[in-house]
């Protein structure tokens, strides 16, 4: 066991503890949390400097039951069954004996009630452990007060302390009353690995019998008594503002109750990152039933008008400030490829240099060069975005999905000039996310045509109104160049990469510190075309370039793939250049390795083509080896083999059915995923038009194997998302003969 400080922590145990009911209720609001000393084994822990942010709220009944409040939310990545695994754990009691439940939105509990970055369970680790620690030490001590004996002697057991001298024995339900008087402890052992019970056995989702019963789980599912439904309006087209609104044919329709303009933000509010928002002011319509409010916003009469230039400023996490250029003008996909294309023929801003590129590619006996291309692509959430709001003259109460429920508070508090107090967010589950849902900015719609209104109401987006009122993934280019010499070695790399309107660029990413000479540049168009956060941002896109581009290489070295990487991976592991690598060479080499004998790299079948792509996001690593064979002209994707490190893999079934569902959806955007704007128009506004991955398109075999090692768990929602693209882009180069350098695949 290991022992830690609790001491930072007792200061942030909010103890909330009571004996009513005759049971012990225990509220975490962890600042921080201890980082164990690898080194140290049994040594107290002093706080690290970075803190770690987590909230558990845990409630022992009289009958041994035990509930543990979920706090972030949850979107199909499984933290609320994973995150109360791990304290149920160092509690030790029976998972039989547990009931989870999703806690609300309430930061003065808990902190970092979001979902995003893949960082959940990385970041709650520690605080997770010692709450479920911290409270069975207390009902420990408690057995120990009333038996007369010390508490090195009481052990517990799947819910039960024993004291095995004296033949006593009692649930922890009958000593909770007693652990409510204890203090909490200064400091906590935490169980060795070999000793987790919970964590690293596979748990069924808590919530899958509700979900395939069909009881109200999401937002959509939201019903209350008087509740209105109300619909917005936006502007048609990105540049263009609203002018004037002629409501005369609709207020007379059939169930419609109101027409008016909202202006979602005021003009001198100061952004947040996550206050996007694609259309300052639009139209609602509020009626009785959604179909009555669709009807008539087929028959409204709305103005537009094109919008001047301008700038904002936005806060990042609170912390750096950014100011953003939104140009006027109604865009298109050609303007942007032109755009991109001439700035991509520029010198970048130089992000970092190593050696002397310049030099390198002067005295380069061969140079290869390649240009990679990614389109704006959209959420498309199966769940349509929605919020319920029943705002009073004293009270807001807000029910629905969001990803970042504690920082889109702040803002709704400004915008409705209500105290945080007099807020009420009740998270629903989301009926997907992937970034889509951290701009919440539905629900500030939401609670000011409640206002208006002084009604409770549901505010539903139709398909069209979210795929054609952003928020998407930017569109991306990538240049890379190689620079070979006499002896077909690799002397020298060069990244040039942009995007509309951030760049993709990962500067210290491999191959940077694998190459002597090395050159990362990156550049930006400005769009008034909102963008926002995508599974796996940038990621996304530059891990399909990288991994194409090494498979390029490697091929005109005349070098197995994996073993091309290898080398470098190598050289990478004894000779690192430059000092701000943020990748461990020995863990990359790992999952490669891995996926290697998994996937038996080596034996390729007859008629299968094969490609590789490995890449680091989100604190893991992932390999992955796919499998593409031609049915009547067609690629179709046999098996893909993905080899991960995460670190510990706290519920192994619901690891692997994430990483499924992440390899399915990156073969389908890299197939079929794009979408256009023509004079600000998006030429795509439901599925009828925008094309997804169909069931019989999707792999016949996905094998997912995890490396073993016992490190702190890390992402894991977003890391098997990225290098799918590119080991897809390899295997269609042997498949077919051809190499793919803009995204969709099926479409080039």
């Amino acid at each position: 066991m290991t022992l830690v400080k609790t001491h930072i922590g007792r200061r942030a145990f909010i103890r909330n503890s009571s004996l009513t009911g005759g049971g012990l209720i225990l509220g975490f609001a962890w600042l921080n949390s201890c980082k164990p000393n690898e080194a140290a084994e049994m040594a107290a822990i002093e706080m690290p400097k970075e803190w770690f942010e987590i909230n558990a709220y845990l409630k022992i009944g009289d009958n041994g039951l035990v509930t543990i409040m979920s706090p972030n939310p949850e979107g199909g990545q499984n933290v609320k069954t994973s995150m109360p695994m791990i304290v149920a754990d160092e509690l030790d009691i029976n998972w039989k004996d547990v009931l989870v439940e999703q806690a609300p939105l309430n930061t003065a509990l808990y902190s970092r009630q979001f979902i995003g970055g893949s960082q959940a369970i990385r970041q709650s680790w520690n605080g997770l452990r010692m709450a479920g620690a911290s409270a069975r030490h207390m009902l420990r001590e408690a057995a120990a007060s009333i038996w007369g004996v010390s508490i090195d002697e009481i052990s517990t057991e799947e819910g039960y302390l024993k004291h095995h001298k004296s033949g006593k024995s009692a649930s922890y339900g009958a000593m909770a009353s007693a652990a409510a008087k204890v203090a909490v402890p200064e400091e906590v052992k935490l169980k060795d690995n070999q000793d987790f019970k919970i964590i690293g056995t596979s748990r069924k989702n808590v919530d899958a019998h509700k979900i395939i019963t069909g009881k109200p789980l999401f937002g959509m599912d939201t019903y209350k008594d008087g509740m209105l439904t109300a619909m917005i309006v936006h502007p048609p087209a990105f540049g263009l503002k609203l002018k004037s609104v002629d409501d005369s044919a609709i207020k007379s329709m059939r169930g419609i109750k109101d027409v008016f303009t909202i202006k979602v933000l005021k003009d001198d509010f100061e952004r947040q990152h996550f206050d996007t928002c694609t259309f300052l002011e639009v139209v609602a319509i509020v009626g009785n039933s959604t179909w009555e409010v669709m009807n008539a916003k087929k028959a409204i009469n709305v103005l537009w008008e094109p919008f001047e230039a301008y700038t904002e400023e936005r806060t990042f996490y609170r912390s750096s400030k950014q100011t953003i250029t939104i140009p006027a003008g109604l865009e298109s996909t050609e303007e942007h490829m032109v755009k991109m294309a001439k700035a991509s023929a520029e010198p970048g801003k130089v992000v970092r240099r190593d050696g002397n590129p310049e030099l390198a590619f002067k005295n380069a006996a061969k140079v290869i060069e390649r240009t990679y291309i990614g389109p704006h692509l959209a959420h498309n959430c199966m769940e349509p975005m929605n919020f319920f709001a029943h705002v009073t003259s004293d009270s807001a109460e807000l029910i629905g999905p969001l990803q970042k429920a504690e920082l889109t508070e702040q803002t709704v508090s400004a915008r409705l000039r209500m105290p945080i107090e007099q807020i009420d967010i009740k998270m629903s589950r989301l009926g997907g996310g992937y970034g889509r849902r951290s701009y919440a900015h539905w629900l500030i719609e939401a609670a000011l045509i409640s206002q208006r209104m002084h009604l409770p109401v549901k505010l539903v987006y139709s398909r069209e109104d979210d795929m054609t009122g952003g928020i998407y993934r930017p569109a991306y280019q990538a240049t890379y160049r190689a620079a070979l010499d006499e002896n077909n070695k690799l002397t020298a790399v060069h990244i040039n990469a942009g995007g509309v309107p951030e760049s993709p660029l990962f500067a210290n990413r491999f191959p940077a510190g694998a190459v002597e000479n090395y050159l990362a540049e990156s550049w930006t168009v400005s769009t008034n075309i909102t963008i926002g956060s995508f599974r796996a941002p940038r990621s996304n896109f530059i891990a399909c370039a990288e991994q194409s581009f090494l498979d390029e290489i490697a091929e005109a070295t005349n070098k197995d793939p994996i073993d091309f990487r290898l080398e470098l991976l190598e050289q990478a592991k004894n000779g690192p250049v430059g000092e701000n690598n943020d990748y461990d060479a020995a863990r990359y080499t790992g999952v490669l390795e891995m996926v290697r004998e998994k996937s038996d790299w080596d034996n390729t079948p007859e008629g299968v083509h094969r490609g590789v792509a490995a890449y680091f996001c989100h604190n893991t690593y992932a390999a992955q080896v796919l499998d593409v064979t031609i049915e009547n002209g067609e690629p179709a994707v046999q098996r893909v083999s993905c080899a991960i490190d995460c670190g510990i893999v706290v519920n192994p079934d619901a690891a692997i059915n994430l990483t499924e569902g992440a390899i399915v959806d990156g073969i389908g955007n890299a197939l079929f995923g794009e979408l256009k704007f023509k004079e600000g128009v998006p030429d795509k506004k439901n599925f009828d038009q925008y094309r997804m991955i169909k069931m019989s398109e999707t792999p016949k075999k996905i094998d997912v194997h995890f490396v073993q090692n016992g490190i702190d768990p890390t992402g894991l929602g977003e890391p098997a998302f990225p290098p799918v693209f590119g080991a897809l882009a390899n295997a269609l180069y042997k498949a077919t003969g051809k190499r793919y350098y803009k995204q969709p695949f099926r479409i080039e």
